[in-house]
């Protein structure tokens, strides 16, 4: 569909709201605010979380170019998405979207660190339109920005089109857990799309999991090679501070992957701001992001029984927080 179709969905209020614009090189994404407790108002959609790779979707002409949340270049990891995206449509566009594997109906990140995702199916689930053929849309309202990227996209294949619902959040809340889902993101149906973290996206989780900076790993034991466990920490008022440690969840190829990139990064004295008791400890400089599952929290700011997903290379070690 041409530009000009999809923009005729649109009111004149909303025209009045896009603004001319070159396409972006770049895009400072939008991002959810953990929330603890699910809740329903019809002013909010719904939409499921999907635990992938955030991925920002930009054609120009018939080039296309898959940008990670912190600019990284996709294209060579997901050719196949990279060359269904810029058949999609004749407009020029920028797209927010998730890059996504699963197992059953399961999404899982753990499965897009296979090496050559040999027998993966993968996915590009798009949920938000940011500039369409020179115009800016940011300013539209979520529901307008939806519309828009329907009329614009054409799905099928490994492109979809993230659906939403709206409703009783708590309910569909309490659907998405029982189907073994990560979650919801409860998005503010009215809020335009804004750079940064926002409480107009909210994410509520079905398990804890998030990403944690690699500050150090303990020596192996037993029949384990290379490292023992990774020492784990999130940032907090300019320090490193502890969170525990990741021991399980390796194969032998992730234990591989992980020494040749952590031996560079060896350094004489601990990156954490809290004193570390464990023996035989190397320190690592604070570069590397670890995507870990976990139960709960202890009391005393702790992981308890943490699995070990795999590292995020879209994700600077600077903006990792506890959630």
């Amino acid at each position: 569909m041409s530009a000009a179709d999809a923009f005729a969905v649109l009111s004149d209020t909303e025209r009045a709201r896009l603004r001319p614009a070159a396409l972006p090189e770049r895009v400072e994404v939008m991002k959810a605010v953990l929330s603890r407790e699910p809740f329903s108002d019809p002013a909010w959609i719904f939409e499921r979380k999907l635990d992938g790779i955030r991925c920002v979707a930009i054609r120009d002409g018939r080039q296309l170019r898959l940008l990670s949340r912190n600019h990284l270049s996709l294209n060579t990891r997901f050719p196949v998405l990279a060359e269904v995206l810029s058949r999609s449509t004749d407009a020029d566009f920028a797209i927010d979207g998730e890059i996504v594997a699963f197992k059953g109906t399961r999404s899982g990140f753990e499965l897009l660190q296979q090496r050559g995702l040999r027998g993966v199916a993968v996915y590009f689930y798009a949920f938000d339109l940011l500039h369409l053929s020179g115009q800016d849309t940011t300013a539209l309202e979520l529901r307008s920005r939806k519309r828009l990227l329907r009329r614009t996209l054409t799905a099928g294949g490994p492109v979809r089109l993230s659906t939403h619902r709206t409703g009783d959040g708590e309910a569909l809340f309490a659907d998405a857990c029982r189907r073994g889902w990560e979650g919801l993101v409860a998005k503010r149906a009215q809020a335009p799309y804004t750079p940064g973290r926002s409480r107009d996206w909210l994410k509520l989780k079905c398990s804890a999991e998030q990403e944690f900076v690699i500050g150090g790993y303990t020596a192996p034991r037993g029949s384990r090679a290379a490292l023992g466990a990774l020492l784990l920490g999130h940032n907090q008022h300019g320090e490193l501070r502890y969170a525990g440690k990741v021991g399980s969840g390796f194969t032998d190829a992730s234990l591989r992957d992980l020494v040749l990139q952590l031996h560079p990064l060896r350094q004489q004295r601990s990156p954490f701001a809290d004193e570390i008791r464990e023996r035989s400890i190397t320190w690592v400089a604070p570069r590397l992001v670890a995507q870990v599952r976990f139960s709960e929290w202890t009391r005393d700011g702790r992981l308890r029984h943490p699995v070990f997903l795999g590292l995020r290379d879209d994700k600077a070690a600077e903006e990792v927080v506890r959630e």
